[in-house]
């Protein structure tokens, strides 16, 4: 039941990452031309640590790198449209 509960949370936090992303991407428009090749490597690195937490069972590592590629990737989508 407790796994139940700290997956629930974390899933919880990493819906939250949405609107976050969406809004960090509204707030920091120049920053994001000079170091995009550096977002897409932050979520590369994220992606992996994801997997190997997943493949470890370290549940905490494994929804912080998800949040981390979730909001840099929203940030990175949305500045490519404007």
């Amino acid at each position: 039941m407790q796994e139940i509960l700290k997956f629930a949370i974390g899933i919880i936090f990493l819906i939250l990452g949405f609107p976050l992303g969406l809004y960090l991407a509204k707030k920091t428009k120049e920053e994001l031309k000079v170091g995009q090749k550096w977002f897409k490597l932050i979520i590369i690195i994220s992606l992996g640590g994801a997997i190997i937490s997943l493949i470890i069972g370290n549940d905490v590592l494994l929804f912080s790198f998800l949040f981390i590629t979730l909001v840099t990737s929203l940030s990175l989508r949305k500045k490519k449209r404007t």
